[in-house]
């Protein structure tokens, strides 16, 4: 269980600095500031009727959205201060109105979710477990330790999970890096994916490849074969910088990877799967990504600008901006592609005590 520590402990000061690097989007690399690209049209700010914005917690990470339930969950950390544990905060997801609590001991980050399941999972990323939580009653039924306190006191941290099939993949923040692969059914550890790097961050699934993308701060992009669960090829942009990939989206069709790097890359770059080669670098900073199909658009969230950039997925150039008080941070689009979701992050004090509550906000994309 998590315990409260003085923002002093070399161990909450490591596990914060590598949950806010990965997570929440905070850079811990000194980059030179690019140039974002022009914008063919006024920014639309989030004041817009299509826009609406909700304070919700401390803390907000990313979400899950079912549909047929009409139910939006989010995970919350709460305050890494004042907060023993997290919050998973059941909304409903036409007015954001909170419809539900589960108050957790264990703090939140990453979810993955499947259409019509009645489970979903979220990461407690300080702690290196995840926990099986059932969608009509928001309570928490399994969680499963996925690496053991060394000499220090300290766990490998767990972020991005990826449900495949019976599978899930939950990347360790952790250098070596490694991806645990877990049984669903059982839900037991079944493998581990070896040498993944420093610090494992994105992970995607294509159906078209039939591969495993992972994202990694050594700069690589990790191509896995799930049925064997090995690595098969290691992707780089061949640049001198070191990148920290964090997120992906993908064109299934064109056969393009999308991929953010808020770090010394401070672009998003577009990888050619068939090749592996960068064919397109969007400059700018970066951290969730999502690629609508229904209308050819991407959408990039940038902590730094605090805005969210809706950019044509063909010429890639930016259609409209979101722009709001806080720091965008994680995305969530509907399966019909109507409906984008934001967390909407507020900057940390020295003491690692939140300036106010973190805002969920949906965005009507039909209105636009």
């Amino acid at each position: 269980m998590f315990t409260a520590r003085r923002s002093s402990s070399p161990l909450l000061v490591s596990a914060l600095t590598i949950a806010t690097v990965l997570i929440s989007g905070c850079q811990s690399h000194s980059a030179t500031k690019t140039t974002p690209p022009p914008a063919p049209k006024p920014p639309t700010v989030a004041t817009s009727s299509a826009v609406q914005e909700k304070a919700i917690g401390e803390g907000l990470y990313e979400m899950a959205l079912f549909s047929s339930s009409s139910t939006l969950y989010v995970a919350s950390a709460q305050s890494f201060k004042n907060d023993n544990g997290g919050v998973l905060y059941k909304v409903n997801p036409t007015t954001l109105a909170i419809t539900g609590l589960t108050h957790t001991d264990l703090k939140n980050f990453g979810v993955a979710s499947q259409p019509d399941n009645d489970f979903f999972y979220t990461t407690n990323s300080l702690d290196g477990t995840v926990s099986k939580v059932e969608v009509k009653s928001g309570k928490v039924v399994k969680r499963l330790a996925l690496s053991k306190k060394n000499s220090k006191g300290e766990t490998d941290g767990a972020r991005e999970l990826l449900w495949v099939g019976n599978e899930l993949y939950v990347g360790a923040v952790a250098n070596p890096g490694y991806i645990s692969v877990i049984d669903t059914h059982t839900f037991t550890v079944k493998t581990r994916i070896q040498h993944a790097g420093k610090w494992v961050t994105g992970l995607l699934y294509s159906p078209t490849t039939q591969r495993i993308y992972a994202g990694n701060g050594s700069g690589e992009i990790l191509v896995i074969n799930p049925k064997n669960h090995r690595i098969e090829k290691r992707w780089t942009t061949g640049e001198s910088k070191t990148n920290l990939f964090l997120n992906f989206a993908e064109d299934p069709v064109t056969h393009r990877l999308f991929v953010t790097d808020n770090s010394q890359g401070k672009a998003t770059y577009v990888f050619d799967e068939l090749s592996g080669k960068v064919i397109k670098k969007i400059p700018g900073d970066s951290l969730g990504i999502k690629f609508n199909a229904q209308r050819n658009e991407l959408y990039i969230s940038q902590r730094e600008s605090k805005q969210v950039l809706r950019v044509d997925a063909t010429t890639y150039a930016v259609k409209q901006q979101w722009r709001f008080a806080g720091a965008p941070n994680s995305l969530l689009l509907s399966d019909e592609g109507k409906t984008l979701f934001v967390t909407v992050k507020q900057e940390l004090n020295k003491d690692y005590s939140a300036k106010g509550p973190d805002s969920l906000v949906r965005i009507d994309l039909s209105a636009h």
